[in-house]
This record gives C-alpha cells, sequence and structure tokens, in this order.
C-alpha cells in the first residue's frame, strides 16, 4: 500500500473505477476539496493522463485510433501511460506525503481490456507488477449505475460532441464492463468498496467521505499547507 514504508509516513493513494457515466470524475474532484479543507495536501488527477506523455496517450487511446490493432495493444499503451503518470506524478506526490485522488488506475485494465478485452490475465498482471510495482491504491471506490443508465449520463454530459473510444461501444460491452467492476469489488473487499452512483449526488459524496473517514482517518493526517492552499 501507499501509506507507509520503512516506518514514515506517505500520502494516501485512492483511486475511484467504474463504467461509463458513474460520476467518476465529479466525486474524485468532490473527494479532493473536502480533503483540502482539512488541510491535507491533496494531488487530483486521471488515467489515462495525468502527466504530459500520458495525457499525449490519453488522446490516442480515446480517439479510437488504436482500436483495430485490438486489446493487446491497448493494455500496453495504458501501461506505458500509466508508468509515465506514477514516475513524473503520483510517486513523487505519495513521496512528499501528498494525498492522490485518481479517476480511474489499473483496475480500468483490469476490466476494460482484461475481463472484457479478454487480454490474457497473465500478460495484465505482468504489466502490472513491471509498472505498478508496490504502488498500489490504499482506497478504491467503485462507483456502480445499470449500464444503460452510466450511457444516458455520458450522453447527456457529452452533449453534441461525438462519443469517445469506449462510449461508443454497444450496450452489451457496457454490461460487461459493470459485470467486471462488481467482481471486482466483491473479489477485493479490503481494498474496493462499492457504492450505489444512483443515489442523489450529495447522497454518495457523504457515503464516500465516511468510507474515506473509516478507512483511512484523514483526521490524523499531517497539514500541508502550501498544498492544500493550492
Amino acid at each position: 500500500m501507499a501509506g507507509f514504508e520503512g516506518g514514515a509516513m506517505h500520502g494516501r493513494f485512492i483511486t475511484f473505477e467504474g463504467g461509463e457515466g458513474t460520476g467518476k470524475s465529479t466525486h474524485a474532484a468532490m473527494l479532493a476539496a473536502r480533503l483540502k479543507s482539512f488541510g491535507i495536501g491533496v494531488q487530483l488527477t486521471r488515467e489515462p493522463g495525468g502527466s504530459l506523455g500520458a495525457e499525449m496517450m490519453r488522446y490516442i487511446l480515446l480517439s479510437g485510433a488504436v482500436r483495430p490493432l485490438g486489446p493487446n495493444v491497448e493494455a500496453l499503451l495504458f501501461a506505458a501511460a500509466r508508468d509515465d503518470h506514477l514516475n513524473t506524478l503520483i510517486r513523487p506526490a505519495l513521496a512528499r506525503g501528498i494525498w492522490v485522488v485518481c479517476d480511474r488506475f489499473a483496475d480500468s485494465t483490469r476490466v476494460y481490456q482484461g475481463a472484457v478485452g479478454r487480454v490474457d490475465q497473465r500478460t495484465i498482471r505482468a504489466l502490472e507488477r513491471i509498472v505498478v510495482g508496490e504502488t498500489k491504491p490504499d482506497l478504491t471506490i467503485i462507483l456502480d449505475v445499470p449500464a444503460a443508465e452510466g450511457l444516458r449520463r455520458a450522453a447527456a454530459r457529452r452533449g453534441k460532441g461525438a462519443p469517445d473510444r469506449y462510449e461508443g461501444e454497444a450496450l452489451a460491452f457496457h454490461e460487461k464492463l459493470r459485470e467486471g467492476f462488481l467482481a471486482l469489488a466483491t473479489n477485493e473487499p479490503d481494498r474496493c468498496v462499492l457504492v450505489d452512483a444512483m443515489q442523489p449526488k450529495d447522497q454518495v459524496a457523504e457515503q464516500i467521505w465516511r468510507i474515506v473517514s473509516k478507512r483511512l482517518d484523514p483526521a490524523t493526517a499531517p497539514i500541508q499547507f502550501e498544498e492544500a492552499a493550492r
């Protein structure tokens, strides 16, 4: 876990996961703001992206340009983007005692390319071992809504814009994604907590805060005046 290494206090690492339109970006931002209000240094970030190199790969991946090459190539490119993100932003922040709140991380690769894209699980595990190593989330919030509702929300969010690589997939694809995230929550209860995101936004945010408070006890975190002021 990211929190403690060799007895030294490090920042906490929280990730948000779920299918399209579940509210990950919204609730990651709300949680980051609430942590900052308590004087905790927080770095809000996302995947794919979060660093210069990873943001360039984000454009390529979400544009659909890589889709014809198949999920194996997508998994490799996501891993490359994650490597840059970890080394450039996440690990340095955690080492300074900053809490990192990330919209998607390695679990998305497990589900999108692994469970749904059927990339061999040995390949997925090997990429995680090489790229992620010991920098694993302390807590993963999995937001859940029915796939059809998630697609409706995603369409409302983008307005007249075109769907990205994954939003444009058929409903059956998104139903498989949901199954994959539900299985993840069941298989790793020590790290992952499932939250019903069909509730009103404020209720979801309060539930997330209770989970974070219980599991990570932000009240005991050192105050980071410089970071909290950003």
